[in-house]
């Protein structure tokens, strides 16, 4: 955005109000709306307009930003209004799924609309601080001509014009995040069964994760090179490793919820024959 473009954001749930705050402090002419009311009263208090219709707030800016509840609360909201987008620029926060968003970027080019989506990196307190991070796809127009108003609310990437990367990526890392946090939930259980301090515990596990999170870019060169040969730890030692760790969660009295999954893994590959390769290997198994 150039200094002094207009910016609506549509949507004023904590991550709608972190962003358009992040705007306003930017300096940016904000107008906000919310399909309910009463949300924008310390928006409009930093200098934000608050929009009564979806429609007025459309018309007040250039740049359009939606922060709704998913990806049918965008057709939703926009649909009845499409035409008074044309010739606007959206810039799509709405958590959805790739496909999801290149439905809404086909849906946007049949109406005349520039449209870049976007995975959102962060919690709303994150918003324009140092951690933020949002990642972009779909237009690069739109990216290029915004870059700076972006880059108030985090580091802004671009992965290109597919405009379902951005998701596919932001869901691609949410789903490494909340496999670690189960993790954590799994082996919290597991001491609490002791009657050991959880507390305690978590400084401990936040170590070791973070030390073994080391090894993840190794990971990506063995899967991309396609050799899984190793002679070391190799799945017929990780099946005995999730042998143990299986007997001593059922022993401890946890559900095997998290760990079962992980041991059919590893029992599949070892039965077909993959014995000998390394742990890598899963990857192709969960292809």
């Amino acid at each position: 955005m150039a200094e002094h473009t207009t910016v609506t954001v549509l949507g004023l749930g904590a991550m709608g109000q972190a962003l358009a705050s992040a705007f306003v402090k930017g300096g940016h002419p904000t107008t906000v709306w919310n399909r309910s009311p009463g949300k924008d009263a310390d928006l409009v208090a930093a200098g934000a307009t608050g929009a009564t219709s979806v429609a007025e707030a459309v018309q007040a800016s250039q740049v359009i930003v939606a922060v709704l509840l998913d990806h049918a609360s965008v057709h939703d909201t926009l649909d009845p209004i499409a035409d008074q987008l044309a010739g606007r620029q959206l810039i799509n926060l709405t958590s959805t799924a790739p496909e999801q968003a290149r439905e809404l970027a086909h849906w946007a080019a049949g109406h005349g609309i520039d449209y870049l989506d976007g995975g959102i990196m962060a919690v709303p307190p994150m918003i324009g601080q140092p951690g933020s991070s949002i990642l972009y796809s779909g237009s690069q127009t739109v990216f290029d001509a915004n870059r700076s108003a972006l880059e108030l609310l985090g580091d802004a990437e671009y992965f290109g014009e597919d405009a379902g990367l951005a998701s596919l990526y932001d869901f691609a890392l949410l789903a490494n995040m909340y496999a670690m946090f189960t993790g954590f939930m799994h082996a919290a259980a597991m001491v609490a069964s002791a009657g050991q301090s959880v507390s305690a515990f978590s400084h401990r596990a936040a170590g070791w994760v973070t030390a073994m999170a080391q090894s993840i870019p190794e990971f990506g060169r063995i899967i991309e090179s396609g050799d899984y040969t190793t002679d070391v730890q190799h799945l017929a030692f990780q099946k005995a490793a999730m042998d143990a760790i299986v007997k001593a969660s059922r022993d401890a009295g946890v559900a095997l919820d998290l760990v079962a999954p992980i041991k059919n893994l590893i029992d599949r590959q070892v039965a077909d024959g993959h014995g000998a390769l390394a742990f890598e290997r899963t990857f192709e198994e969960l292809r």
